[in-house]
């Protein structure tokens, strides 16, 4: 274990994990990782990230998984500060991308108040890369011009309003965080009309864990239940998962009916 040292200058470095596979994290993001003198990780870092970390760094996990957070964020931001006053330079590891639903901006923001310098390494948001692991565009010539990427659950355990206003485009919708909420989700394209609409649901895109059920909306949860397909996942709402080779049987038995 590193020992404190008053010496080293305070540095915070927000990294973006990726998706899940320890490959998917950046160049940039493994050298941080192998000079700082602390690691603050979330639930959705995969720990085979923490192997391109020094293997003399502190490393503290931090919980931040929906539901069962083991720090606060307030907590987060004092831990992060007291350990870069402390030790040196600490990078905040963080899943996917830290300013897409990672609240990477408070961070920085807090760390500013104590002068302490922030840099960021941008990760994989898994809106967009797992979507394509799973080679579903979530843009398209002809099917889709524009993607939304909205959170189905809001800090007061609301469905994001922004879901309704998503679900009336003709563009890609990619939730996060909105597995809980799926059959409320499904009510909102199903009153716009869309009960064909194409969907995918990803559980653990880029590890091993990976689960993919392809369905419409008016099947997706019961497809969800029969797969056991479970958080940490995301929902894809769109033509584009048509062309996923899983849609081809749902699109034939759809044009019989």
């Amino acid at each position: 274990m590193s020992t404190q040292n008053k010496n080293k200058e305070p540095k915070i470095t927000l990294v973006g994990a990726g998706p899940g596979d320890p490959e998917l994290l950046t160049m940039k993001g493994a050298n941080a990782l192998r000079t700082a003198e602390v690691v603050l990780y979330d639930a959705l870092v995969n720990e085979g990230v923490l192997a391109y970390a020094n293997p003399d760094a502190i490393k503290v996990y931090v919980g931040k998984r929906s539901g069962e957070h083991s720090y606060g964020q307030d907590a987060i931001n004092k831990l992060m500060v007291d350990y870069a006053l402390n030790y040196g330079h600490v990078v905040r590891l963080k899943g996917g991308d830290p300013f897409v639903f990672g609240r990477g901006y408070e961070e920085l923001d807090y760390a500013a108040g104590y002068n302490i310098p922030v840099s960021v390494i941008p990760g994989l948001s898994s809106s967009i890369s797992v979507a394509g692991l799973q080679q579903i565009p979530v843009t398209h010539r002809g099917l889709s011009e524009s993607f939304w990427v909205v959170t189905g659950t809001t800090a007061s355990g609301q469905i994001s309003s922004d879901l309704y206003e998503a679900a009336k485009s003709k563009a890609t919708v990619v939730v996060l965080m909105g597995l809980g909420k799926l059959s409320e989700i499904v009510k909102i394209f199903q009153a716009e009309g869309k009960h064909q609409l194409p969907v995918a649901a990803i559980q653990s895109g880029s590890t091993e864990n990976e689960k993919l059920g392809i369905a419409t909306v008016d099947t997706i949860v019961d497809v969800v239940e029969e797969k056991e397909i479970k958080a940490p996942a995301l929902l894809i709402f769109g033509e584009v998962v048509s062309l996923h080779p899983s849609f081809q049987p749902i699109k034939e038995f759809i044009s019989a009916l």
